[in-house]
């Protein structure tokens, strides 16, 4: 077996299955699929949709796909569809948690079986049997169907792409806590990943900026598990104090047509 995800468990509830895309020029930004083990049990995200990667195999090392409930689709970025219709074929009673929109842009490449949706708003709930899963939008998203939830059993927050950071190397990326990332790279970390991200924080207005983060942090998780980021249980103030920063972090440009002609002729034989 290709054991490319590292795997563990975050709190008694949560597995971790962590990826990672090295980013040139960026640095190494994390790619996490989550398993809550609720009584129906939910898979968050389903991993990078590169042809090497095999995700319902690396999954049945955590549980049995067959035993799968939910799989919340915090949006339909290639980053988190990597084994989404493998998994569906594999755990037939799993639903798949998206919005109509999402469903829609899902629709431009696949076949979505709409017998198996569940059409989610931000503002309902999910009831996975032993608990309720509290729909949300999260400030920072680089799609317009992204949703996240708060765990009401625990308070772990699911925040998709909010709180991401490329960090400096795989060790950093696939640490298991946050708190192993200096304080001081964290932050610069994630203004980039802000700025690359999520541009258009730029441009928000400051005081409606920081009134949605203030709602966002009113919810005091226990957990914030973010799809770009280690793992951060017991939640640290700097997460919070670098979200509220981020509409004024360094605006990204990236490399033009010069320097990607300047890398290709690197390439060249002499």
């Amino acid at each position: 077996m290709n054991d490319y995800l590292q795997i563990h468990r975050a709190t008694d509830d949560v597995t971790v299955l962590h990826d990672r895309a090295e980013i040139p020029g960026l640095g190494v930004l994390p790619v996490n699929t989550f398993v809550l083990h609720s009584e129906q049990p939910v898979v968050v995200d389903t991993g990078l949709s590169t042809s090497d990667k095999d995700f319902v195999d690396q999954l049945a090392r955590v549980i049995d796909p067959a035993d799968v409930r939910w799989i919340w689709l915090t949006h339909p970025d290639r980053d988190h569809t990597g084994g989404l219709f493998r998994l569906l074929e594999a755990a037939p009673q799993a639903r798949l948690v998206t919005t109509f929109v999402g469903v829609g842009i899902l629709g431009c490449q696949w076949d979505v079986p709409l017998d198996r949706v569940f059409l989610l708003n931000p503002g309902q709930d999910l009831d996975v049997g032993d608990r309720k899963l509290s729909c949300l939008r999260p400030p920072l998203f680089d799609s317009p169907v992204t949703t996240g939830f708060l765990d009401r059993a625990t308070g772990a927050l699911f925040s998709s792409d909010c709180f991401g950071a490329p960090l400096a190397d795989a060790g950093l990326a696939g640490a298991e806590s946050v708190r192993e990332v200096a304080d001081q790279d964290l932050r610069a970390a994630q203004l980039l990943w802000a700025a690359v991200d999520s541009p258009w924080a730029r441009t928000v207005d400051r005081s409606i900026w920081h009134r949605a983060v203030g709602g966002f942090r009113s919810l005091d998780p226990s957990a914030v598990f973010s799809t770009h980021l280690p793992p951060a249980v017991g939640v640290p103030e700097a997460l919070w104090d670098n979200l509220l920063e981020a509409p004024e972090g360094p605006e990204f440009v990236g490399p033009d047509q010069a320097a990607l002609e300047e890398l290709l002729a690197s390439f060249e034989p002499v």
